[in-house]
């Protein structure tokens, strides 16, 4: 037994609350050295009657540990806890302070979870679990009120470039919803709607007003009534962190200089607002002049923000906030900026931007989860880039879910595109049978997905700007084949609870390896989960204790022999398998 692999600390994801009554507990450990794990656990007013051992379970593996995990509801809230470690030659006992092969004679030495506290509870709106999300870039998604074009707009569907227009609004939307409903979709992920001079709006001009090109406050009140109508949640994007060039504070500032009362909303390092040595002598968001970094810790400013992001939930109704560059913006803003949401509406999501491991912020006092890049690039590699094995992308996948509170990773969202990044169908060099199993993958993991618009119907695009080309409406022009997929993918996600919010436990992804098979199991529900990622044929055997089973992908049913089920997939083949008892 390597101890000096084994980890625990009493908080974030080791020891954290699942909801009011549970407590998740856990351990790290070398790969493969436990056979088992237990918590001796107990209250610390009265050990001796409470302590017991609670078995726990390998929750997930990575390149080089096991982590175990167990959820214990503890009767008055409090917990003293240590581990019991099983090797197949030694038993270890771990407390706070070390370890030892004898029973800690008393809970003084103990790790402790001291009180279930409410208010401490790292509590994420129920309704993304279930949620599909479909991200749309208003300029570019539909044009139904030709009245507000720019004067510049150019004919629907052509080139996109950094500074041209094609006249998308946000009427636009509300003449698609049909379009939405029918594929599934039951949350919308808006890229920026307010003032602003780009086509892609993230140089806010005023927070308080819709541009003008997309509509106006009315126009997105409608949109959100249109939406819930259907069932359909609304998140915007917040851009807190930098604002434009022509927000009146900074005007005054580009104007006024050390006078302006608003040169504390700014990082400035010298007057005038110019150039030095080729760079803003202002902050800015990636050293862009024409987006100042706005100075959140600045009461004036702090407050204006915060005000904007009560306004959009209360008086519009929209469901959530998409904060942009929400790691270069301070901790104790996002803090009260949580606060003020929750309170306008305590279902609403709270989603940073951020493409790194984010356990900063996952904590329960800031955002609900974090757009989860890590994800994407480790179904890239694997699916589409083929760099890595099976095995490989198990243990990425493993370490991901390791790193965050479970209920963060229940509303996590995940992506295989944006505007930001290359289309996924170009990604995948036009091979469809690849984005489809980029996109099964997607769909039978925990967190919440998201298409990008157009993806379901076959739109290709390389790097910004390419990436934001118009939709396309033309019904010939549209890949039917590729929205038959995406609309039965999302109607098993809804009807499979263990897709959604069960636990994940990988059955084949050996070294070297193509196949992937791996289990979702909620309750009595299970799942199991097939995907060939080789462009030739490959037969799966899978341990079963049950007889009969179904692919609700193709329809076809299958029946286990001497405790096995073998399954052939075709070339990039998957299924979705459920018992048939």
């Amino acid at each position: 037994m390597l101890l000096e692999a084994v980890y625990h600390r009493p908080k974030l994801n080791w020891s954290y609350a699942y909801d009011q009554e549970t407590i998740h507990l856990r351990l790290r450990a070398k790969k493969g050295d436990l056979l088992q794990a237990f918590a001796f656990a107990g209250d610390k007013y009265m050990w001796d009657e409470s302590k017991e051992l609670v078995p726990m379970r390998k929750l997930i593996s990575d390149e080089m540990f096991d982590y175990w995990e167990c959820a214990i509801k503890p009767t008055y809230r409090r917990l003293k806890y240590g581990f019991l470690l099983k090797s197949a030659d030694l038993e270890m006992w771990m407390t706070e302070d070390n370890f030892s092969p004898e029973r800690p004679e008393n809970p003084d030495r103990l790790f402790e979870y001291p009180f279930l506290n409410p208010a401490d509870i790292f509590t994420v709106p129920k309704w993304v679990k279930d949620a599909i999300f479909y991200q749309i870039f208003p300029e570019r998604f539909a044009n139904g009120n030709r009245d507000n074009d720019p004067e510049d707009v150019l004919p629907w569907g052509g080139k996109p470039e950094r500074h041209n227009f094609f006249g998308g609004d946000l009427q636009g939307v509300i003449d698609h919803l049909d379009h939405l409903s029918e594929l599934g979709i039951n949350a919308i992920y808006f890229t920026p709607v307010f003032e602003a001079t780009t086509n892609h709006k993230y140089d806010t001009t005023d927070y308080m007003k819709i541009d003008p090109h997309f509509g106006d406050v009315d126009t997105m009140k409608k949109l959100v009534k249109a939406c819930h109508e259907r069932e359909i949640r609304v998140v915007l994007d917040a851009v807190f962190n930098h604002s434009g060039q022509a927000f009146a504070p900074f005007l005054d500032v580009l104007e006024k200089g050390e006078k302006s009362r608003y040169k504390d909303w700014f990082h400035i390092h010298q007057f005038p607002l110019d150039k030095a040595r080729g760079l803003p002598t202002y902050d800015t968001f990636a050293f862009e002049p024409i987006m100042p970094k706005l100075n959140t810790s600045n009461p004036e400013t702090k407050q204006y923000l915060l005000n904007v992001a009560e306004f959009w939930i209360k008086e519009v109704g929209i469901d959530g906030w998409r904060l942009d560059v929400a790691n270069e913006v301070d901790h104790q803003f996002w803090r009260e900026f949580r606060k003020v949401v929750k309170k306008a509406n305590p279902e609403a999501y709270i989603l940073g931007e951020i493409w790194h491991e984010s356990s900063p912020w996952l904590q329960g006092d800031q955002f609900d989860a974090v757009m989860n890049y890590p994800f994407t690039n480790a179904v890239i590699d694997f699916v589409i880039r083929q760099k890595m094995d099976a095995q490989s992308f198990a243990n990425v996948i493993g370490q991901q879910i390791s790193r965050y509170p479970q209920q963060a990773s229940e509303v996590a969202f995940n992506l295989l595109d944006s505007h930001d990044t290359p289309r996924l169908l170009t990604l995948c060099d036009d091979n469809k049978d690849r984005m489809k199993l980029a996109a099964f993958f997607q769909f039978t993991y925990m967190g919440t997905p998201c298409i990008y618009y157009g993806d379901e119907v076959g739109l290709d695009g390389g790097p910004d700007p390419d990436c934001r080309k118009c939709m396309e409406w033309r019904p010939e022009h549209q890949d039917q084949d590729l929205f038959d997929f995406y609309r039965k993918l999302i109607a098993l996600r809804k009807e499979l609870a263990p897709l959604r919010t069960g636990t994940i436990r990988f059955l084949e992804a050996e070294k070297g390896g193509s196949k992937l098979a791996y289990e979702r199991k909620l309750g009595g529900d299970l799942a199991v989960v097939l995907l060939n990622n080789y462009d030739a044929g490959q037969t799966f055997e899978i341990d079963s204790a049950d007889k009969l089973w179904l692919d609700k992908i193709s329809g076809k049913g299958y029946t286990a022999a001497d405790g096995k089920l073998t399954v052939r997939l075709p070339a990039y083949g998957c299924a979705i398998l459920t018992s048939e008892r």
